[in-house]
């Protein structure tokens, strides 16, 4: 595994010149860069989307019959599948970071719009509310593929 990625790494190298494969000596990369010219990619790929996006705002608690007396925030989320493959939503996924850098579990049915467990197809998106306990300023809220799954941040507007 080490020996392919070193072989990788010596042939897919970047920084080389294109015509002829050298590398350019830091000398000549220096002076490029003080003349003010800039390298740009040649790739002429397009730019990927994230696999998962998520949006989030500020909105009114809404009280469901479950919720106590207690202060709650909520926070609408919308998240969009961008993916080939199906992904699950889950009100257990969520979490909100409040401007003071505490992270708030979500509530579980304090909010009539909580958002629903699903599972997105290619495509999909859904909206619903993510809640936390306490009156606090939400400022991101984390969406988590899984329990354990690669974090997407989306500021709170």
């Amino acid at each position: 595994m080490v020996l392919l990625g070193v072989v990788a790494a010596v042939v897919g190298g970047e920084g080389g010149d294109s015509a002829t494969g050298a590398a350019k000596p830091a000398a000549v990369a220096s002076s490029d860069a003080a003349k003010g010219g800039e390298t740009k990619p040649t790739s002429a790929a397009p730019e990927k989307k994230a696999a998962v996006s998520v949006v989030a705002k500020r909105t009114e608690f809404k009280k469901s019959v479950i919720a106590d007396d207690s202060a709650y925030t909520s926070v609408a989320v919308t998240i969009t599948n961008n993916s080939s493959k199906p992904i699950n939503v889950n009100p257990l996924y969520f979490t909100i970071t409040d401007t003071s850098g505490t992270k708030h579990m979500a509530e579980l049915a304090a909010d009539e719009n909580q958002i629903a467990t699903v599972e997105l197809a290619p495509g999909e998106n859904i909206t619903g509310t993510v809640t936390g306990k306490g009156g606090f300023s939400p400022k991101t809220v984390t969406y988590t593929d899984g329990l354990i799954g690669k974090g997407v941040r989306a500021e709170v507007s």
